[in-house]
């Protein structure tokens, strides 16, 4: 039996959750994520070379 959770979704949801609790959070989270999606984005260019 294999059981598939799309993690993105339940990535936000556990944020949204975390910012809810600790609105100070927001700050981390959001600079986390534009981190992580702009090392994704320069991952095929570090690769060419």
């Amino acid at each position: 039996m294999n059981i598939h959770i799309a993690l993105q979704p339940l990535i936000a949801l556990i944020a949204g959750i975390l910012i809810l609790i600790m609105p100070r959070l927001l700050n981390y989270v959001v600079a986390i994520y534009l981190i992580i999606i702009g090392l994704i984005g320069l991952l095929p260019l570090l690769h060419l070379s």
